[in-house]
């Protein structure tokens, strides 16, 4: 009997993010609040992002977060975990995740 094994994500490689979906994605209160839970603890597995949205809706964020080159993620057993992409994002656009995470809510 076959095994399902969850899909392997793909991810811009550094030199490929771009600003615009890096702000699109930013710019979304569910999507800054993910990023700010990652850059406080490192790595966090889906199912323990602390966030009032649906399964689905949270897929979509951390989708579109991936999509932009925000966020990585790797599979360990039947959990994914997300760890947010800083060094690349300081490299590309200095200063920009540092001032958004100690922007005033």
């Amino acid at each position: 009997m076959p095994t399902e094994t969850a899909p392997a994500y793909t991810y811009p490689d550094r030199d490929e993010i771009r600003i615009e979906p890096v702000l699109h994605a930013l710019a979304d209160p569910v999507r800054l609040e993910i990023v700010r839970q990652l850059a406080a603890t490192g790595e966090i597995a889906c199912g323990n992002l602390d966030v009032r949205v649906s399964k689905s809706t949270l897929t979509h964020h951390l989708r579109t977060l991936r999509e932009a080159g925000v966020i990585m993620g790797r599979q360990q057993g039947t959990a994914r975990y997300n760890s947010l992409r800083q060094k690349d994002l300081d490299a590309l656009f200095p200063g920009l995740l540092n001032g958004i995470l100690h922007a005033p809510r």
